[in-house]
């Protein structure tokens, strides 16, 4: 009797924090994964540098593929080659801040883009499991703690690019039968996580400052609330999600919460260091508008 083959997953932003411990945890349960990466003139495969193997040497189950969420055509012709069982949608511009810089470019990427991977699975006939990567940013002003009924209101291009993908998901679960579902996660970090985003921005900094080659730490609101929880401890929440019997949306989160100024006192005294001698305010980091608390409540979850 032959093996059964193999089920197989295809993942956008597989070159991210999220992606990488993803394609790792898909190819350590015996997933064969297939990555969409963008082209570029240098390498952007740091995260999973360590996954790949040559395509030609026998039992390789990870691989990548060029294509980009801003081209529809290349999308259907992707699915219909790889014919995956799971499709993880994680690429976006996913930096809030930059969102007000580029609100264009997060819209058609982060908002845009999901509806063109999910008219392609349609267009392909695949049967699939679809999974979205919502955000606590859709929330907004909403006051904490926020869950699956909380109205949303988003306070940025990103927030509103995201609540678009979030709704068009439901849209297509409920007029098309789909198999898809919303992650709405809220912060999670890792050593992974990109160095612009504040936590890897705050620990850089206090390594660089501990070893006397920086000296000062540039911030914006300190005051903001976050409720920070550990990525790849998410990133099993999201394929926990596609093996539910029936599709349902999910917070994930850890409820509890702490300011950015919490966090810097947290990471300079680990290093020994009174991070007041060191922080310094900068209004560029300033968003036109603030995101004052998000604290998830992730009931659900934790009773699925």
């Amino acid at each position: 009797m032959s093996a059964q083959p193999p089920q197989r997953a295809l993942i956008t932003g597989i070159t991210g924090q999220d992606g990488s411990y993803l394609a790792e945890l898909l190819l350590s349960k015996g997933y064969e994964v297939h990555g969409v990466i963008r082209r570029a003139s240098t390498f952007n495969t740091a995260r999973i540098d360590h996954l790949y193997n040559d395509p030609h040497v026998s039992g390789t189950r990870l691989f990548l593929h060029y294509g980009d969420l801003s081209d529809g055509s290349r999308l259907v012709t992707l699915l219909d080659s790889v014919r995956p069982h799971e499709v993880y949608n994680l690429a976006a511009q996913s930096h809030v801040r930059v969102s007000f810089d580029e609100p264009e470019h997060t819209g058609n990427s982060t908002g845009l883009g999901s509806i063109r991977l999910l008219e392609a699975i349609r267009m392909v006939g695949l049967d699939c499991r679809f999974y979205q990567a919502s955000s606590s940013e859709m929330f907004g002003a909403t006051p904490p703690p926020q869950n699956e009924d909380t109205v949303f209101y988003p306070r940025s291009p990103y927030g509103a690019a995201k609540l678009y993908s979030y709704w068009v998901t439901r849209n297509y679960r409920e007029g098309y039968g789909m198999f898809a579902v919303n992650g709405i996660l809220f912060n999670h970090e890792s050593p992974r996580r990109g160095e612009t985003f504040v936590t890897r921005k705050i620990t850089r900094a206090v390594a660089r400052i501990k070893a006397g080659e920086q000296d000062a730490l540039y911030m914006g609101n300190l005051d903001a609330v976050r409720d920070w929880g550990y990525a790849p401890e998410y990133v099993d929440a999201m394929w926990r999600m596609l093996q539910a019997d029936e599709p349902n949306d999910f917070v994930i989160a850890t409820g509890t919460n702490y300011t950015v100024k919490d966090f810097l006192q947290f990471a300079f005294e680990h290093a020994g260091l009174d991070w007041e001698k060191y922080v310094k305010f900068d209004d560029r980091y300033l968003r036109p508008t603030e995101v004052d608390a998000l604290v998830g409540d992730a009931s659900r979850a934790n009773a699925a």
